[in-house]
């Protein structure tokens, strides 16, 4: 089991919420591209130098659920968004190179259901930390985490240069929603419609839960209309509830 020796009371105890460790693994291996709408990862280069994201994939498994519950609700979003992200770089290089994040794991086991880490004092996959945990309902109620959470894809948001941290979140989620839905290759208005990303049919649910009032994909997208460059009659539409959907194929080629 990956890194599950490493926890220990002593980590928990000093963690460092600005994620410094994490930073240097960021700012050394990704880059934004596309005009800041996307970002690429140098994973041959993390492979060959893991030793930053190792330290910080040690320090995440140290915390305890005892502890996270001491945290503030920033604090508590800002780590698991941090370590999801972080432990799919982890997946990736332990399997690099690959093609997609899709061709690790086996027929039986996706790589999203691979046990292969241990955080909060517990042997846990990705799936597990995004859909049980930060999606939880009743709990964080954040639909920007979609665009904040990366696996390791084209199609996918894009990984930020920085960690996210308690104090520049609702900063950090905004501009990463913002820079997505900017993305026309994704996300787009044409002949009548809104074409945009597979992430808001799979994940509808949580854009229609109430969050900042918000209870559908007409208002979600009412809401961030500068950022996919409507125009006021394309607005309109969505005000009256006139605009069809076309949820885009997902491009799962590795983001390198």
């Amino acid at each position: 089991m990956v890194l599950a020796t490493f926890a220990n009371v002593s980590l928990a105890e000093t963690f460092d919420h600005q994620h410094k460790t994490y930073a240097q693994v960021l700012e050394n291996h990704v880059q934004w591209s596309e005009n800041g709408t996307r970002s690429t990862v140098d994973y041959a280069t993390l492979k060959a130098y893991p030793n930053n994201l190792n330290q910080y994939l040690e320090q995440l498994s140290g915390v305890e659920k005892s502890q996270l519950k001491t945290w503030s609700r920033d604090q508590q979003l800002a780590f698991l968004i941090n370590a999801y992200n972080a432990f799919t770089l982890k997946l990736i290089i332990d399997h690099y190179p690959v093609d997609s994040i899709r061709d690790i794991g086996t027929f039986w086991q996706n790589p999203w259901k691979m046990r292969f880490f241990t955080l909060l004092g517990e042997e846990m996959h990705l799936d597990q930390v995004e859909h049980e945990i930060i999606r939880e309902p009743g709990v964080y109620n954040e639909p920007r985490i979609h665009f904040a959470v990366n696996c390791a894809s084209i199609g996918c948001p894009a990984l930020r240069t920085e960690p996210f941290t308690a104090k520049q979140l609702e900063q950090q989620l905004e501009d990463s929603t913002e820079r997505f839905l900017q993305d026309e290759t994704r996300n787009r208005y044409r002949d009548g419609r809104l074409e945009v990303s597979s992430i808001f049919k799979w994940y509808r649910e949580d854009f229609e839960r109430g969050w900042q009032g918000i209870d559908s994909l007409d208002a979600f997208f009412l809401r961030y209309a500068d950022s996919l460059g409507l125009s006021e009659a394309e607005r309109e539409e969505l005000r009256e509830g006139a605009v069809e959907y076309r949820f885009l194929d997902y491009d799962w080629t590795l983001n390198e």
